[in-house]
Formats: structure tokens, sequence, C-alpha cells
């Protein structure tokens, strides 16, 4: 069984929409594309390096369009993005011309992906598809990077479909700019009960 984990970078808010750069998604009237910017430090590129290792990946349709656009032409940034293979949610998409993309129509052929052999998968930006996962109990883990604003609209990481779910923080780390860096892993179902 392959391990699915979602990579964010999220606000204090929860915001995780157009992280990386101006003009990456606009959505909805989303005005701070890029705004992971000004956080950048030694332990926050370290970190990128090790998230930035060959897998494979799972992605909505629109993540995947923007990255479709974008990767091709830059991956000496991110060498394993071209070679890895590509799934994409979509009802719309059938087909591309970026090498390795795979077309899935809906939750049964995720779950198939889970339960079949190669490397785990890694899924990057695509909210929707994340809340669908969430909803469907389908993450193992969940690496985060919270950065210390609040963006106030925009795409969040939870939304009301997600399920009660326990996780366990397996590693963590601090930025000099105050980025929180923390790696939770699936733990079970939640446990409820009086406390004290």
């Amino acid at each position: 069984m392959r391990k699915i984990s979602v990579i964010s970078m999220i606000s204090l808010d929860g915001v995780m929409q157009a992280p990386g750069r101006p003009g990456e998604d606009p959505s909805g009237g989303f005005n701070y594309e890029g705004w992971t910017a000004p956080y950048g430090d030694e332990v926050f590129g370290k970190v990128l390096a090790k998230e930035l290792q060959p897998a494979d990946y799972l992605l909505g349709r629109k993540t995947y369009q923007i990255f479709a656009s974008y990767w091709p032409k830059h991956a000496d940034f991110w060498p394993g993005i071209n070679n890895g293979n590509k799934y994409v949610l979509s009802t719309t998409m059938e087909s591309s011309d970026w090498q390795n993309s795979v077309f899935l129509q809906d939750v049964a052929a995720i779950k198939a992906l889970k339960e079949s052999t190669g490397a785990d998968i890694q899924v990057w930006g695509s909210s929707q598809l994340i809340q669908l996962l969430l909803e469907n109990d389908l993450v193992d883990e969940l690496w985060l990077k919270i950065f210390p604003l609040t963006l106030g609209n925009g795409k969040k990481l939870f939304g009301g479909g997600t399920s009660p779910a326990a996780f366990t923080l397996t590693e963590s780390t601090i930025t000099t700019s105050g980025v929180i860096i923390a790696y939770y892993k699936r733990a079970g179902k939640v446990i409820t009960g009086n406390v004290g």
C-alpha cells in the first residue's frame, strides 16, 4: 500500500492558495500570490530540498494545470517532478503533453492507486482534492509549513468535510523567520471522553 502525504504551505488562518509566485492562482479575487517569499531561510531551504525528492504525485486539475505550465521548463529546481508519475483527479481532462500524466475520475480510482504498489504519493496544492482525501480518510501524513501571517480569504487546507482523525507529530522545527514546520502521521480515530 502506498502512503499519501499532503504537503502544504499555510497561513495561520489556514489559507493555502498561491504561496509560490505572483500569477499562480488569482481565482476568487485572491490578491496575495507569492505570500511565502519573504520567509525563506537556510532551514526552510533544507526542508524543501527534502520534500522535492523523487516521488509520485496526486494533483487536482487546477494545480496540475498550474504545474504543467511551469515545471517542465524549470526542472533544474525540482528534477523529480517531470519524471515522476502525476496522477490527476479530473472529470474534464483526459490527456496532456506532460510526460507520465495519468488521469483519474473518482475516489474509487484514488483508493485503487493507494492500494497499488509503487512510490509513495505526494499531494501539492489541490485544495479541493485534499478536502476529498480528508473526507474519505485517505491522508496518511500532513507535512505542514505554517507561516506567521493571516490572509483572511483564500482556499483553505481544512474545510467542512474533514473527517475526525488523530495525528501524531513526528518531526518539527522553527525557521529563523518564524515558519513552523511540522510533520504529522495518521494515528487513528479521534478518542473522546471526559478530561479531568
